[in-house]
């Protein structure tokens, strides 16, 4: 095997020019479609992490019905959780270790008021501790406010920039939230500012948060309700797994009718941007088909014409008594060359650009989100995966030129002019 790859080294290296075109491609393919991966691997990365980790969750557990009316359900038509339902959303999810924690949240609309206006607000009334826990990142958001780790206390609000701006109301400012219980009746309660949050993309970005004990007594609710929890998951990459798991097991959470009366959400169908984060793994397929093609024609056409300009060559190694198997393995070896070289020098030239890209970074805007900053990186698997599938594709590419080399007759290849 040696011996035959060291002959096609040997025959590559006196079609010179040819070859270092047609490694130039296999490099310029390689590298596109590497950068690509990591590149919006990043940002797909980043992407999902400010939704999950800032507002959403991984996973969420609601009244069935209460997602598809949000928006519209009538107040009269409570789809809250009741405590007895809650209890074993609890017990379901303390059976499984791979969920780190999970939030209890009444989420409403509420009238916003700073005493000569007022405006519309969606406001979270949230457990601080819970919530801190099982989205991180909203701490981080505060761009206004004491840094003390108390996300909200009784009596505080959290609202969004654009919100306060608007308003021109600040950090420390008393305002009004009046909202509308279930009964039909009106209620409202002053708060202060503790916190002015950064806005962000997506679904509630622009959401106020209270203490969730203050939601409820604003809400004049009798019972310990709540309108979602939301779950936080030791490795997001376990999301199927662990949804499969605990609508599973929720199922036995029936109504007086028999029908289940609780739904579990992943972060993807909550999220708008989920469609982004598909569309972006439908590019990375696209790139690795116009990586595929450009290998397997640039290696078949060098192929094609080292077997025609090699006939008479060919024929005098078959007419000395080389077996066929042994012109095929020649030209397979030229082509498998090709390849392997090619993987190894585009793999060298996409793992120093994404370090320089890591070392000169990339600030960005995206949405609400200023400044951005974009960190490329591409797993091992991938960098193999990509690897792999050149090296095969530049190895079929060579097939049918090195079968028909193989099959010349010698007198006939020795007459080629």
């Amino acid at each position: 095997m040696l011996d035959v790859l060291r002959i096609a080294g040997r025959n590559l290296s006196r079609y010179r020019r040819r070859t270092l075109l047609t490694l130039l491609l296999i490099v310029i393919g390689m590298v596109a479609v590497l950068l690509f991966i990591a590149v919006t691997g990043s940002f797909k990365t980043m992407m999902i992490g400010q939704f999950t980790d800032s507002v959403l969750g991984h996973l969420e557990v609601h009244r069935k019905g209460y997602v598809a009316s949000i928006d519209t359900l009538p107040l009269n038509l409570n789809l809250n959780l009741r405590p007895a339902a809650v209890a074993k959303v609890d017990a379901a999810l303390g059976q499984l270790d791979v969920v780190e924690s999970w939030s209890p949240r009444v989420k409403f609309g509420a009238m916003f008021s700073n005493f000569t206006e007022t405006t519309s607000i969606r406001v979270n009334g949230v457990d601080p501790a819970r919530e801190a826990a099982t989205v991180p990142l909203l701490p981080r958001r505060m761009i206004e406010g004491p840094e003390d780790g108390v996300l909200v206390g009784k009596g505080e609000i959290v609202i969004p920039v654009l919100l306060a701006l608007g308003m021109k109301v600040g950090v420390g400012d008393t305002v009004v939230l009046v909202a509308t219980n279930r009964d039909g009746s009106v209620n409202g309660k002053t708060f202060v500012i503790r916190s002015i949050t950064e806005g962000i993309s997506g679904p509630g970005g622009r959401d106020g948060y209270i203490h969730i004990d203050d939601a409820r007594e604003l809400l004049r609710m009798k019972e310990a309700e709540v309108s979602e929890i939301a779950i936080r998951l030791k490795d997001p990459a376990q999301l199927d797994r662990v949804t499969a798991t605990l609508r599973e097991a929720l199922e036995g959470v029936t109504s007086a009718e028999g029908k289940p009366v609780l739904e579990v959400h992943t972060w993807a169908d909550l999220s708008p941007f989920a469609s982004l984060a598909r569309m972006i793994d439908v590019m990375t397929v696209f790139i690795k088909i116009v990586l595929v093609s450009i290998v397997l024609v640039s290696v078949m056409n060098v192929m094609v014409m080292a077997v025609y300009e090699r006939i008479r060559e060919i024929g005098t190694i078959a007419a000395i008594g080389t077996p066929p198997a042994r012109i095929l393995s020649l030209f397979l070896g030229e082509g498998l060359l090709l390849g392997a070289i090619g993987t190894a020098l585009g793999t060298l030239v996409s793992l120093a650009l994404i370090y320089a890209l890591n070392v000169w970074q990339i600030h960005f805007s995206f949405g609400q989100q200023q400044d951005l900053v974009m960190a490329p990186a591409i797993a091992a698997g991938q960098v193999a995966t990509v690897a792999a599938m050149v090296v095969g594709v530049a190895l079929l590419a060579s097939l049918q030129p090195a079968w028909k080399a193989s099959r010349l007759d010698p007198i006939n290849a020795l007459r080629h002019v």
